[in-house]
């Protein structure tokens, strides 16, 4: 019995010396609950380096070596890279910004807040909102480079040369060398910020006069896509670089067969990626031409018209003081497109021509209006001469009105039977005629 109560003793004071040995580290723990966690430690425990296949911790230590702190490994985040101040070059931007922008249809006060689900779709369509986008491309089919004939002669375009550069001279006499003047094969490009590739459309094709540049002329001082934009049309517009700052009318790639076609073709896919849907390139490539050429743009004009490929597809033509020849080819296509319409503007430089070209209808049977009040109809021939102080270089911007493309793409708009132009105003009482 003495040895049965020995060893019951020896039991209990080892369960005991167990219990204890259990509770002290717990008790630590429970101490350190709450309290933040030491930086040196955490530095310390971030450096986890495997030596033979074993993951060896680096020691804790309260001295830590400069330039290896808690702070350099995780700087905490500086208030100038949350909120850039006013002088720095990128855009300040909300979370907002870069959230996908739906559609909402908010219900009419007399309408239920739901509608019973349908196989038919319940939104209406509405595009995105963006910004007017105006920019350069560069197309392969644009006017330049060109390396083929002028057809006025049958001879190499690039008839002059000197070492490794190569010319064209003018009909003036004067020598343009390629590498200067025919090297640029940048289309401006602008599509307004209403434009809806949905709805019906039309291009229009600008082809600048003489001495001009796309960034300087087009856009900046004669403000065409401005023009744009402002008629409220559904339209987007093509300008393509003729000769470069230049007193040279030359067509270059517009004199080809099927140039014009090529040119057309090849801004439906630009078109389609800068309305932000690629899908859409094939409605850009179906859409109507309206042609405008100004001053020496007359050469590019005719030719795209004559031997483009796709005159079907234009479906109007403005000349703004422009008639310095090819009257035959603009005749032709007056005759043969009656359910297209055309516009000449003249002053005192091209009168002659406009007359000689009047008469040259007239003779076909054609009517011609000689102003500018009444609507633009399928078939309409108008000529107007403008009056005295109107320039030819201002002529863009203030022929028989200002903006004069702003006035026709308007007229076009608010025209019931220029359906066939497919042009839709963002005016509500336009668009609903």
């Amino acid at each position: 019995m003495r040895a049965d109560r020995t060893t019951s003793g020896a039991r209990g004071r080892a369960l005991r010396i167990g219990l204890i040995s259990a509770l002290v580290p717990l008790s630590l723990t429970l101490v350190q609950c709450g309290q933040a966690p030491n930086p040196a430690a955490l530095a310390a425990n971030s450096q986890a380096n495997v030596h033979g296949g074993t993951q060896v911790v680096a020691k804790t230590n309260t001295q830590v070596a400069s330039g290896d702190t808690f702070e350099d490994r995780f700087p905490a985040p500086q208030f100038r890279e949350r909120f850039p101040s006013a002088n720095e070059s990128f855009l300040q931007r909300q979370m907002s910004d870069f959230s996908p922008k739906r559609a909402v249809q908010q219900p009419s006060p007399e309408q239920a807040p739901y509608k019973v689900a349908s196989l038919e779709p319940q939104l209406p369509y509405k595009r995105a909102p963006r910004d007017d986008l105006t920019t350069l491309v560069s197309m392969k089919s644009s006017a330049f480079p060109y390396f083929g004939t002028n057809p006025a002669s049958d001879a190499p375009f690039l008839n002059i040369s000197k070492g490794d550069r190569r010319g064209h001279r003018s009909y003036s006499g004067r020598v343009f060398w390629q590498d200067e003047t025919y090297n640029d094969n940048r289309v401006l490009m602008h599509v307004p910020e209403h434009f809806d590739v949905r709805k019906p459309g039309v291009i229009v094709v600008f082809f600048h006069g003489n001495g001009a540049t796309l960034e300087r002329d087009v856009r900046d001082r004669q403000l065409v896509p401005k023009q744009i934009t402002d008629s409220g049309a559904n339209a987007v517009l093509l300008a393509p670089q003729l000769a470069v700052d230049a007193a040279d009318s030359s067509a270059g790639k517009f004199w080809q067969p099927g140039g014009f076609k090529r040119f057309m073709a090849e801004s439906a896919d630009h078109l389609a990626r800068a309305t932000g849907d690629p899908n859409s390139a094939r409605a850009f490539a179906n859409m109507p031409i309206v042609v405008v050429g100004y001053s020496g743009g007359f050469l590019p004009t005719a030719w795209s018209l004559e031997v483009g490929g796709i005159s079907d597809r234009v479906r109007g033509v403005v000349l703004l003081d422009a008639v310095y020849g090819e009257m035959d080819k603009f005749a032709s296509w007056i005759e043969s497109h009656r359910s297209g319409f055309f516009v000449s503007a003249y002053t005192r430089g091209t009168a002659r021509r406009d007359r000689e070209l009047m008469s040259m209808l007239r003779q076909k049977g054609i009517s011609v209006a000689e102003d500018m009040d009444g609507p633009l109809r399928p078939g309409s021939v108008v000529f107007v001469e403008t009056a005295d102080g109107i320039t030819h270089r201002d002529y863009v911007t203030r022929a028989w009105t200002r903006d004069p493309l702003k006035d026709v793409l308007v007229k076009m708009s608010a025209t019931p039977a220029l359906a066939l132009t497919r042009v839709a105003a963002t005016n509500p009482s336009a668009s609903g005629r």
